[in-house]
This record gives C-alpha cells, sequence and structure tokens, in this order.
C-alpha cells in the first residue's frame, strides 16, 4: 500500500471510524475536514437490503435536487421540427438527429453528460445505443428523458436533477453537491435523495431497506451516516 498524504491522514483522523453519525454531524466533519485544492464533489453512497437481480427489486429513478449539483451539465436532444427550436430555447447544448448519431458513432463524440430525446427519434438513438447504454447516457422513459416536452426536461436537468439506479452490490451512489455549498444546503440535498429512495422501495423488497449510508467528497475518507427509518420520507 502506498504513502498516505498528510492531508489524507489527517482528514481520517478527524472520523471516529467507530460510530456512525447523524446526517448533519457528517456533513460538517466532511467539510470542515482538510480539502483538496479544488472544489470536491460530495457523493452519498446508499446500500439498499435489495437483491437487483431480482427484475421486482429493481431499484431506480430521479431526483431534482434543491440545489443543484454545482456542476454545469452539457445536454444533448435528439428532436425534430418545432421540438429542436424548443430545446435550444431551453437551454440545450446540441440538438439535432441523424447528424448526431452519426457524429457518435464515426467519431466517438461524447461531449455531453445527458442525452434527451423525443419518443418519434427513438429510432435514430437506438443505433447509437451500445455506446450511450455502458456510459449510462441512454435516454429512458423511466426517468424523464424520453418526452415530448423537452423544455421541461433541459430546465430540470440543467437545474439539477440527478438519476440513481442500484448496482449489482446493492449500493445506489448519488452526488449531491460540492464541498463549496456549506452544510445547509448539503443536507438538504441529501435528505431529497434518501427521501427519493425510499420512495422508490420495491414492494418485494423484505426486511432493512436502508442497511447503510455514507458521505465521502472526492478526494476524501467515506463518514458513516445513521440509517433512517423507511418511513422517514411518508
Amino acid at each position: 500500500m502506498g504513502n498516505i498524504g498528510k492531508r489524507l491522514r489527517t482528514a481520517r483522523e478527524r472520523i471516529d471510524r467507530s460510530r456512525r453519525y447523524s446526517l448533519e454531524e457528517a456533513v460538517q466533519v466532511l467539510i470542515e475536514g482538510p480539502g483538496a485544492k479544488f472544489d470536491e464533489t460530495v457523493e452519498l453512497a446508499v446500500r439498499l437490503g435489495v437483491d437487483p437481480r431480482q427484475a421486482d427489486q429493481n431499484v431506480r429513478g430521479t431526483c431534482q435536487l434543491p440545489h443543484g449539483t454545482g456542476k454545469t451539465v452539457r445536454v444533448l436532444v435528439f428532436a425534430k421540427g418545432d421540438k429542436v427550436r424548443e430545446a435550444e430555447e431551453a437551454g440545450a447544448d446540441f440538438v439535432g438527429g441523424e447528424e448526431l448519431a452519426n457524429k457518435i458513432t464515426s467519431e466517438g463524440w461524447l461531449d455531453f453528460d445527458k442525452a434527451i430525446a423525443t419518443p418519434d427519434m427513438m429510432g435514430v438513438v437506438g443505433k447509437v445505443g451500445k455506446v450511450l447504454g455502458p456510459r449510462g447516457l441512454m435516454p429512458n422513459p423511466k426517468v424523464g428523458t424520453v418526452t415530448m416536452d423537452v423544455a421541461k426536461a433541459v430546465a430540470e436537468v440543467k437545474a439539477g436533477k440527478v438519476e440513481y439506479r442500484v448496482e449489482k452490490a446493492g449500493i445506489v451512489h448519488v452526488p449531491i453537491g460540492k464541498r463549496s455549498f456549506g452544510a445547509a444546503q448539503l443536507i438538504e440535498n441529501a435528505q431529497a435523495v434518501l427521501q427519493s429512495l425510499i420512495r422508490a422501495k420495491p414492494s418485494a423488497a423484505k426486511g432493512q431497506y436502508v442497511k447503510a449510508i455514507a458521505l465521502s467528497s472526492t478526494m476524501g475518507p467515506g463518514v458513516k451516516v445513521e440509517p433512517i427509518a423507511d418511513k422517514a420520507a411518508a
């Protein structure tokens, strides 16, 4: 194992790894510790009591962060006709059809963070599905990125709408902002994600649903958080 830098060592020493902090305490511990030379992203990791191998226990959804992600999101929209103008007016960075799909397949172009499409463009989008899918960029009606209301979809993504999907190990990772946000905004963003996850609880999930929670920054150690009750978002 390589040497641990002084900054990371100091950050670890501030954390009592034998306890689980309240969400409010965890955020304070994280942002008051020594940070990197850039504005680190803060991520929430939640281990759920589900078996993702079972179709009826998959957890997937979206959450509108009250204070956004702190990141400038580049949005591509597959559209035609009047929807092109709507997408452009809403702030989409790239709008088009076949020419964008061809650029992705022939040039390997992926200079965007989110893709949205109108239903009538899914035939075109399907041609680049093998490229977009593994990167989590494929438009999907379940998360609102296949829609005729492209203006609303673009506005939501730009304002901080995030997607989440449980991984094979039963863990969901969601960015909740930047260290510079401060405690209050990070706490509210984290609460919004946790409430969204609870609302997304599959009916087939048995036993304890939220098993473990942790907060971490890009270059920092994780801070364990006390799991919340499954009914917290009721």
